[in-house]
């Protein structure tokens, strides 16, 4: 029996992006362009080519794209391509030998010593010939023809021969249809692409038990629909509620996570299930469903979209403890273990035991996501996924992703990398990050270098400045400058970036020094806040939110990952970096020192931005207004509290006379 061989006639290696060699898809968005590489080369000294062959959902082959050498003597191609929909396309990369360059070097090298002049003329003559078929018929193929008949007429100059051959125009058409032999193609490569709310977006937490009135404080639907319009002309994009189901009674927690709970304390919304329903219920102070579904049509006027936490727990009282017994892990003495995380303690909780039956858990999470379906929620984010089973959530995703693409689920998992990028790999859209806890220039420069790289294939980072469980150090002694600092650097980093209720009012107060929970938590109690009178006395950067989420839908080069690039600042104080899109470009400069001014020189890389070394920029500030003209190197001087941060709109370049200039 004969075997295939292990490699291809021209060689096509180690193809990105690639996750899991291809067992699983890469990941992009609708519209979203990035690049595909391949180690491409043959024996001896023919020259090669390469091509990108992009295939739709329906099979249909898309516009051939060439890929270029990265850098020369590398062998690494490359080629950026966008896929224009959603659905389950491939990629493929074909090399091939490339006789018209290889004739072309040939001819470079021996006709101006005057070796086998008239040899190499014909063969380029014949070459041309071939290359003339795959024009398409009319002015193009005529002037290739037109190249082919002079080499081939002995009657001219050497010069006029090899003229024709190399005018630039029918070099450029013969880039677009070359001439390729002993093609070899790589294996088709999968490639999901999904609506563009998985990669880019503004995410506002909130509560809205707390958004109660003077006569009933604790919080309905209807009127916590009174914020949503507060919210969207900040200019989110995504409302994100904690659980809204019935809270158990059985082991309440109280204020500040105290052990004993009055009769009046409300409970924490994790602790699900009650004798009112679980997770397919809401809870009755909040309302009925179609309080509920009020609440989804206003957010969907305002251009929001609501996103669900889904927290696959239980509190003692929950229906399934009763219906489901084998669910939960019972001790030796007949008890069941309660959640811990220690030093942390959760006594209202039960977890989830899957490995009894883990068909009826799929079926029931399922079941319980699609309800929530049916009343407009597509964005579902996932409450501590890293403590269930890893095929578990594949299963579940794959099948209501299967009917519904457009569903998003979130990964809340701030646990293990292999954990989070595993559960990246199997499914879940977006991902929450260890950004909270970056905070220095190293720690930032390199974490995003690691996220908008390779891991950029199937992670999607979702910054969230603060949750109600994080408060970090950071924003407890940096006060307002230390949020107003964070909220750029999420904004602008990470195309997908959220706040929890009470950031824009530089709420800090820790429950203990050296901890990261807040004092009087709204995870235990109701949080009104007087949003009318923060704004009145200036307590809130809401302004500067406003203005963040306005530059992100300005400018296209913010709504992606893949295009970061981190420039040099001589001040370690200092972080500065690019995006670019197209013929957008964004140059941000943060002061990453909450508590005094800092100076610095930022070096551009010309070339990266796409411009010359020498040229002149001129860069408007989307947060102040103002414009300042850049060049190679650049001085910038940032005040906490002031000007934290520069957000820079590149706009057209002219060559550079003089020295550089500052800003």
């Amino acid at each position: 029996m004969r075997r295939t061989p292990a490699i291809g006639r021209v060689p096509v290696r180690d193809v990105r992006p690639a996750v899991e060699c291809g067992r699983r898809p890469a990941k992009a968005v609708a519209g979203e362009t990035f690049e595909v590489t391949a180690t491409v080369f043959r024996e001896g000294h023919d020259a090669v080519g390469a091509n990108v062959v992009l295939r739709d959902p329906k099979g249909r082959r898309g516009p051939w794209t060439p890929m270029r050498e990265l850098s020369p003597g590398s062998d690494r191609w490359g080629a950026e391509i966008t896929p224009d929909s959603t659905g389950r396309w491939t990629f493929r990369v074909e090399a091939w030998s490339h006789p018209l360059a290889t004739w072309r070097h040939t001819a470079s090298v021996k006709v101006p010593a005057g070796i086998d002049t008239g040899l190499v003329l014909e063969e380029g003559a014949e070459l041309y010939e071939r290359a003339a078929a795959g024009v398409p018929k009319g002015p193009e193929r005529d002037l290739v023809l037109a190249a082919a008949h002079a080499l081939g007429d002995d009657s001219l100059s050497v010069h006029d021969r090899l003229k024709a051959a190399l005018d630039p125009e029918v070099e450029a058409l013969l880039s677009r249809h070359p001439l390729r032999e002993l093609v070899t193609a790589s294996d088709p490569m999968p490639l999901l692409v999904e609506r563009e709310r998985a990669l880019y977006g503004s995410w506002y937490e909130f509560f809205p038990r707390s958004e109660g009135t003077a006569e009933q404080p604790h919080g309905t639907f209807r009127t916590a629909a009174r914020r949503l319009g507060p919210i969207a002309e900040m200019g989110f994009d995504v409302v994100y509620l904690p659980p809204i189901h019935p809270i158990g009674t059985t082991f309440r927690k109280g204020p500040n996570n105290t052990l004993t709970a009055g009769p009046d304390d409300v409970g924490v919304p994790w602790a699900i299930g009650s004798p009112e329903g679980g997770h397919d219920a809401v809870h009755p102070d909040l309302g009925t469903i179609e309080d509920f579904d009020f609440f989804v049509a206003e957010a969907g006027k305002l251009g929001l979209e609501v996103a669900l936490d889904f927290a696959l727990q239980c509190s003692p009282d929950h229906p399934w403890v009763q219906k489901y017994p084998e669910w939960f892990h019972h001790r030796p003495d007949g008890s069941i273990a309660y959640a811990e995380n220690p030093p942390k303690k959760y006594q209202d909780i039960y977890p989830i035991a899957f490995d009894a039956d883990m068909d009826g858990l799929v079926e029931e999470t399922v079941r319980v996501l699609r309800h929530w379906m049916s009343h407009g929620v597509r964005i579902f984010r996932v409450d501590n996924p890293h403590t269930k089973p890893v095929v578990f959530w594949e299963r579940v995703i794959a099948e209501v992703n299967r009917r519904d693409p457009d569903v998003i689920f979130l990964a809340e998992a701030f646990t293990r990398p292999a954990m989070m990028h595993t559960l990246a790999q199997i499914g879940f859209q977006q991902s929450y990050t260890y950004f909270t806890w970056r905070n220095s220039k190293q720690e930032l420069t390199e974490y995003l270098t690691e996220l908008s790289g390779e891991a950029a294939a199937y992670m999607r980072p979702n910054f969230f400045a603060n949750t109600p469980d994080i408060l970090h150090a950071y924003l407890q002694h940096g006060g307002r400058p230390a949020f107003e600092v964070r909220a750029v650097l999420a904004a602008t980093l990470s195309p997908a970036w959220g706040i929890y209720s009470g950031y824009e009012l530089c709420e800090n107060t820790p429950l203990r020094e050296g901890g990261e929970e807040y004092l009087n938590s709204e995870k235990y109690q109701l949080r009104p806040r007087d949003w009318a009178a923060a704004e009145r006395e200036g307590r809130t950067i809401a302004p500067l939110i406003t203005r963040l989420n306005s530059i992100r839908r300005q400018h296209p080069a913010l709504q992606r990952l893949r295009n970061l690039r981190f420039l040099q600042t001589d001040n370690d104080a200092v972080l500065a970096y690019s995006k670019s899109t197209g013929s957008d470009t964004v140059i941000v400069v943060v002061n990453l020192d909450p508590h005094h001014t800092q100076e610095a020189t930022v070096s551009l890389d010309m070339p990266q931005l796409g411009l010359d070394w020498h040229a002149a920029l001129s860069v408007h500030d989307e947060l102040t207004g103002e414009t300042y003209h850049w060049g190679r190197t650049n001085y910038v001087r940032l005040t906490p509290g002031r000007t934290p941060a520069h957000v820079l709109h590149v706009g057209r370049s002219t060559p550079q006379i003089g020295g550089p200039a500052a800003s």
